[in-house]
């Protein structure tokens, strides 16, 4: 069993410090939240006082942070610099979901430093972090996938190796593009059945079996009361913000503009999201555009 640093407790890190955890695994946790980092410690993670504290004897150090500014200040500019702390000898793990290129530059200065650095951004959800089942994308060299394996296996069941560094973040950029324009044609189509007359459990059952079955409608239906599982059930609370999905497309959109790939249905989505967010509905979860077309009546 190995010692872990994990840094980042929230909605995603807390359960996968905990699958780690429960693994056998010595997980050293930290979170600027009293709140989550007490659930991590209830959940079989050993409290640490700071991020440095955390990283202390650490043979992987992982991290799940809400942006660039904020991976980049913990590992390199911040006022106690991770890179400066975690042993030669460790494999830092970072599972935010970040700018490609900020990826790549903490990467390189770690390189530069003596320390691997690894890009492994998720997909699967809150559910997927709980049951251990989320999608890992890795920008990582070949030997520092394997070393790293072992390790998201204990949270994930689908591990791949997306190309060298910084190709994971653009692997979930490119997912999480196609999520928002999936979620926001499975609203209009609810709201269009509904609107004629039709039950949004027959209809979504209906479309299911057919041609129009995806992810969003499948596993993570809008419509409250259709899937007891989903947030949309729970008064979109918990899953995957609305201020996260507009956040993600942005990162689609800079990528796009760097390769001249044309995205014209990824920045329609954008603009819905904004629009959402916009209205105060940033907080919820990302199904909840749903509510965008219903309150149009």
């Amino acid at each position: 069993m190995a010692t872990i640093a994990f840094i980042g407790l929230g909605n995603m890190g807390g359960p996968m410090a905990h699958n780690l955890a429960a693994a056998g695994h010595r997980v050293q946790a930290y979170d600027l939240s009293a709140e989550a980092l007490a659930h991590a410690v209830s959940e079989g993670c050993v409290q640490a006082a700071s991020a440095a504290g955390a990283v202390k004897d650490a043979e992987f150090v992982i991290s799940m942070l809400p942006a660039g500014r904020h991976v980049e200040g913990l590992y390199v500019s911040g006022p106690e610099p991770l890179l400066e702390l975690i042993a030669p000898s460790a494999l830092i793990i970072d599972c935010s979901t970040i700018e490609a290129d900020v990826a790549k530059r903490v990467c390189a200065i770690a390189a530069e430093r003596g320390r691997d650095f690894i890009d492994a951004p998720v997909s699967g959800g809150v559910g997927g972090a709980q049951a251990g089942t989320l999608s890992f994308m890795v920008g990582a060299s070949a030997a520092q996938f394997e070393r790293a394996k072992p390790i998201l296996d204990v949270m994930g069941k689908n591990i791949f190796h997306a190309g060298d560094h910084g190709a994971g973040q653009i692997a979930k950029a490119c997912n999480n593009m196609m999520l928002a324009i999936l979620m926001a044609g499975t609203c209009e189509a609810l709201n269009m059945g509904v609107k004629n007359g039709l039950d949004p459990a027959v209809l979504s059952e209906i479309m299911q079996q057919s041609s129009g079955g995806n992810w969003a409608l499948n596993v993570y239906n809008p419509w409250p009361g259709v899937m007891e599982t989903a947030p949309a059930s729970k008064g979109y609370q918990g899953g995957f913000q609305t201020n996260l999905m507009f956040k993600d497309l942005g990162l689609a959109m800079d990528l796009s503009q760097q390769s001249a790939a044309p995205v014209p249905m990824g920045s329609a989505a954008r603009a819905l999201f904004s629009l959402h967010k916009a209205q105060g509905n940033g907080g919820l979860d990302f199904s909840s555009l749903l509510n965008l077309y219903r309150d149009s009546e």
